[in-house]
This record gives C-alpha cells, structure tokens and sequence, in this order.
C-alpha cells in the first residue's frame, strides 16, 4: 500500500496473550469468548504490529511491540512467542535492517508497544534501532516516568532510558506534525498522551489505532479494555473516530489483531463494525 510519499509494510513483531477479562473489561465472557477464544489461562492469542512507512529519505517505524529483554518468568505470564514473528525477521522480510531505520514513533510507551525499542546485547541493554530519532509525546513521558499505581505495571523504564541517554529522544509538544506527511491525532482514555499517527493523501486516509483500538473485536463501542486509565472517555474518543472513519471511508490499522492488518469500517443499525478487511502489506 502506498499513501503519499509513503510505502506501508505490516511489521508483525510477536505473537503474545493477555486475559480476556482484562482486554474486554465489562463485557461478559460468554460474548467476547465468541471473538476471541481464550486459552486454559483464560488468555487471548494476539500479535504486537508495527507499521513501516518507507518515502526517499525516511523509514519510520510506528512501534516495537513487547521486544526480547523478558525472564521466562514474564515470557511464560504474557506467552511471548518469538518464534514466527519478531522485529529483526519480520524487517528483512522486506529487505531492511533495524540500522536502516530513521525514525522510531511511539504511540506511548507500554511495554507491548515500547519493548522493542531496546534490546539486550550481551550484559547491555542498547538501542535496537541506533540510527534513529524516538519520538513520544510529552504528556506519556511524564506518565510513564511517573506512574499511577494502577499502570506502573504497564511502563518499563529499560525500554527507554538508554535512548534518552543517548540524546536519541524528543519529546513532541502538542499536535503540530513534526514527521513529513504524518499529522497526529491524541487519545487520552487509554493513557495519556497517546500518539495516533494520520497519514492521508488525496485518494487515502489511514489511522493507527494502536491501543483505543486494538482489535477488530474492539470496533463496538462499548468494547473497551480494563487498562484503560478513563474507560468512559476511551467510549467518547472511539464514537467521535469511528463515525468519521464511516463517513470519510477512513482505514483504522489494528496493533494486536491477530487476523487482520486493517479495516474499513461502518454502522449496521446502531453499531459499528468492520465492513471490508485490509491488508497493508503480504
């Protein structure tokens, strides 16, 4: 797929699980179960995606996924896989290579989505990506160098500190774009400060749901995660984007959907859903 001066790739990163309840919050288990189908640890299988933007001069990577740093204590609670996707593999794949890359956009710095920006190299943690610039939004970085007990879980200093050591962070302030061609749209239900990067050209326009909404079994409303730090607000931002991706045939990119890279979406009745699958990249 190609928008602007943009060519996209779907990076899958990692296959991993988290508890159904939790990803589904106050729906019941007897429905979320129908689109998700728990394992004995009631966990649901999903994927870490990044997303890939190629132009002449720029490869900015949109998110690293949970990463390679984890004890088998963690790798076990969260069932991190390796074995078919990860970072380093899924980027060959189209022929390039973490020193290739210019850019690294995070959408905020849980550790499913900022793991990866740091990996272990023999007794060090170092950059995974040494060329590049990370970008995150103000608001997060504050969040996550102090958090509230509830997401202290949730952020990981080693995915970060070496960056900002290493003078290879900026902070973004505000929306004004600072990536050519990519505008930025903020969430705050999630956590805060979450960085949603818009691409649009005069025929496309693509939005990175990352964590407002993470699968297609997230499309509802309603279907909100116990994560989320403002639940009710995550409801207000999901009504307010998805009733513009109706009505401006907008394509929303999943983060963790293990079967589809995106969608288009539309309203049946008085619910929103997924009306046509897209696939970014093979």
């Amino acid at each position: 797929m190609r928008i602007g001066d943009y060519t996209l790739y779907s990076i899958e990163t990692s296959e991993f699980g988290l508890d159904g309840g939790a990803m589904f919050g106050i729906i019941p288990k007897p429905l979320w179960e129908k689109q998700a189908q728990p394992d004995p640890m009631n966990r649901i299988s999903m994927v870490t995606r990044s997303l890939l933007l190629v132009s002449s001069n720029r490869k900015i990577l949109i998110d690293t996924g949970n990463g390679n740093k984890w004890s088998d204590k963690y790798q076990k609670i969260y069932n991190i896989d390796l074995t078919r996707y990860n970072i380093v593999s899924s980027l060959n794949k189209y022929g390039f290579m973490p020193d290739d890359i210019t850019d690294v956009f995070c959408t905020h710095l849980h550790f499913d989505h900022a793991g990866g920006n740091t990996r272990i190299n023999g007794e060090r943690i170092e950059p995974t990506f040494p060329n590049a610039t990370y970008w995150v939004s103000q608001e997060n970085w504050n969040l996550a160098n102090h958090p509230t007990q509830k997401d202290q879980g949730s952020f990981l200093e080693w995915d970060w500190r070496v960056i900002a050591e290493n003078n290879m962070l900026n902070i973004v302030v505000g929306d004004e774009p600072f990536l050519p061609g990519i505008d930025l749209y903020f969430t705050h239900g999630h956590t805060k400060g979450l960085m949603h990067p818009l691409l649009q050209d005069d025929r496309t326009t693509l939005f990175y749901g990352a964590d407002l909404i993470p699968m297609a079994a997230h499309i509802p409303v309603p279907w909100i995660m116990a994560y989320d730090i403002h639940p009710a607000l995550t409801a207000q931002e999901k009504e307010d984007l998805l009733s513009l991706m109706v009505k401006e045939d907008w394509i929303l990119f999943f983060e963790h959907d293990p079967h589809f890279q995106a969608c288009t979406i539309e309203l049946d009745g008085k619910h929103y859903c997924m009306k046509d699958p897209i696939v970014v990249s093979e």
